[in-house]
């Protein structure tokens, strides 16, 4: 029997037998087994000839007459965030989204992993791994990030002190018009350069309130001139340009799930 044409393009995506595979049918061998024996249909086409190429992303596939859901693949990028971009996912302003930034092969729809501020820009991660971007986000995990900030004017040691011991910092008020709010999180600083109208340093956060270095800067006195994230746990910020992205290598996903608390 011949095979339908537009299956024989092995740029639709992965083999057939593949993904039935990884949506439970069988083994790998065992889906060759029923796709020989005429049980599989794809786009109501019957495929009884391998080797064939479907995309789990648009094709109707069945087995046995039963429609099969296959599993969208887990996708990591890293994107270098410019400057003037959101992070949110839809903007009713209008304003430059990451995500359009972002033009993956798979089609997949892709979420950031915590904020980076529209002023801000650096290391954003973004995925469909939902699982993994709830723990990259939990303070609980302590996946901390690295900021290189350039503030106004010399930053001085009882300044640093405050902001490496924590700050309190008010949050929205409540229906009573009082304003909450609570004291941030140690964090690690490391000064790189200090002149007469400016401080350039590093800054290392466990967690991430909205524009929380810029407030901190703020509360001893200084404004923030530029702010970049230039890690993620064990994710540096290298090989890309404003606006570039690239997938995460084999080593920096291995990494990233094992510091996350998902193993290696």
């Amino acid at each position: 029997m011949k095979l339908t044409h537009e299956f024989t393009d092995d740029a639709r995506g992965p083999r057939l037998q593949k993904v039935l595979a990884e949506a439970g049918v069988a083994s790998r061998r065992g889906c060759e087994e029923l796709i020989e024996m005429g049980e599989v249909r794809v786009n109501g086409h019957l495929v009884q000839t391998l080797p064939a190429w479907v995309d789990p992303h648009k094709d109707h596939i069945t087995v046995s007459g039963k429609h099969i859901k296959t599993i969208e693949p887990h996708v990591y990028v890293m994107l270098f965030k410019p400057r003037g971009v959101v992070t949110t996912n839809s903007d009713p302003e209008g304003r430059p989204l990451a995500i359009d930034l972002v033009q993956h092969p798979s089609k997949s729809r892709l979420y950031p992993v915590g904020r980076l501020d529209m002023d801000s820009s650096g290391l954003l991660l973004l995925t469909n791994h939902g699982e993994l971007a709830n723990r990259l986000t939990h303070p609980s995990h302590e996946v901390h990030k690295q900021y290189e900030v350039v503030v106004d004017g010399q930053l001085d040691e009882a300044a640093v002190r405050r902001l490496s011991s924590g700050l309190f910092l008010n949050e929205h008020r409540t229906s009573k018009g009082e304003k909450p709010g609570s004291k941030t999180a140690k964090s690690k600083l490391t000064l790189v350069k200090r002149d007469r109208d400016r401080t350039k340093l590093l800054m290392e956060l466990t967690e991430g309130r909205n524009r929380q270095i810029r407030r901190m800067m703020a509360e001893v006195g200084h404004k923030v001139r530029k702010l970049r994230r230039v890690a993620m746990g064990p994710l540096k910020l290298k090989g890309l340009q404003p606006g570039q992205w690239r997938e995460l290598t084999a080593v920096e996903l291995r990494a990233l799930t094992k510091a996350a608390g998902l193993g290696s």
